[in-house]
């Protein structure tokens, strides 16, 4: 019997520990993610997350829980306008449609047959 409480204490205490550590990581990378902050602020808070954590925590999730969250929202925009872009750089427009736009303005004389045969060139290598 006694073994199944020391497993389920041992699952009970690995949980909150991983809680735990998950929450450092967020505030570290949010402290690091924080331009407003400066570097003295940023050394007090790491010391004070190594010598006294959970008071720490605490105190850091009440004073700048609300700046956290507009911090990671900001974060997450970032992240996904940045793929969006890559995404459509990566993408790109095929052949075809180049040289259809490039026709486009040959046919509306704003740019020449040689232009045009460039512009044709360059989308097919």
């Amino acid at each position: 019997m006694s073994n199944f409480w020391d497993t389920v204490w041992l699952m009970i205490s690995t949980f909150f520990f991983v809680a735990y550590l998950i929450i450092m990581f967020q505030i570290v990378v949010d402290l690091f993610r924080d331009d407003e902050l400066g570097g003295g602020s940023k050394v007090l808070w790491v010391i004070g997350l190594i010598f006294l954590p959970v008071l720490t925590a605490v105190v850091y999730i009440i004073a700048r829980g609300r700046g956290m969250t507009a911090r990671q929202r900001a974060s997450m925009q970032r992240a996904k306008s940045d793929t969006e872009a890559y995404i459509k750089g990566i993408a790109g427009t095929s052949p075809a449609a180049e040289i259809a736009e490039a026709k486009a303005l040959l046919d509306a004389g704003t740019i020449s047959q040689a232009e045009f045969d460039k512009l044709k060139a360059k989308a097919l290598s």
